[in-house]
């Protein structure tokens, strides 16, 4: 991972974790930790998908899909993406 992608990562996570930690009920820590390990992260984080030149919304959206049914593909902005 370059320096530019840690940056687009560093801004992703400066948008959802407060977002996680308020609407989950967890510490921002616990949130920080709930994120880096989901399945959304992990494709925000692989270069190949583009995903950060989506809007933090969308993202939020995939991040609330994957702990709604298991999977951020079945988020309905990843089906237009």
């Amino acid at each position: 991972m370059n320096w530019k992608m840690s940056d687009y990562l560093f801004f992703f996570e400066q948008f959802l974790v407060p977002l996680i930690a308020e609407k989950y009920n967890v510490s921002e820590e616990n949130a920080l930790r709930k994120y880096i390990f989901s399945e959304t992260y992990k494709m925000l984080a692989d270069a190949d998908n583009k995903l950060y030149w989506e809007s933090p919304l969308v993202i939020w959206d995939l991040y609330q899909s994957e702990i709604a049914t298991g999977n951020p593909r079945n988020s309905t902005y990843i089906q237009t993406i």
